[in-house]
């Protein structure tokens, strides 16, 4: 397992989709302490900031074709547009954001710099990660 960890941040603004779009300001973050999640922050300097976790596998999938299920679904629009859709619902309600797709694209290739697809595992210690879980870890 690697020790030394890193994170990276980018900046984007996504069109909440209503009847008239709404921009939004969003905060990608990514760590190497996490390397499976991309972390996204919704209104990053408002009062009202909504972050929500996804699998960066999930993020790169949907770039290319529809894909995850449940709270969190990504998927193409290639049109005139040229959008991806990220939608997230909650018990509360759904709601849906386009975003430009090289920005996602750009933020995916700074990760894999960081850590490879497939080398996850050299970067997240699971063993440390169940024993606190459990209560077992060692301080």
């Amino acid at each position: 397992m690697n020790s030394e960890h890193t994170e990276i941040r980018s900046a984007a603004m996504f069109d909440l989709l209503t009847s008239t779009p709404v921009a939004v300001e969003v905060e990608f973050s990514y760590s190497t302490r996490d390397p499976y999640a991309i972390q996204v922050l919704f209104n990053p300097y408002g009062d009202q900031s909504v972050q929500w976790i996804l699998a960066r596998d999930l993020l790169a999938d949907g770039l290319l074709a529809e894909a995850g299920e449940g709270d969190v679904r990504i998927w193409p629009v290639m049109d005139e547009l040229d959008v991806v859709v990220l939608e997230f619902t909650t018990p509360a309600g759904q709601a849906r954001f386009g975003a430009d797709p090289e920005d996602l694209v750009d933020f995916l290739n700074e990760t894999y710099e960081l850590v490879e697809p497939g080398q996850e595992s050299r970067w997240f210690d699971f063993d440390q990660e169940m024993a606190m879980l459990s209560g077992d870890a060692k301080q």
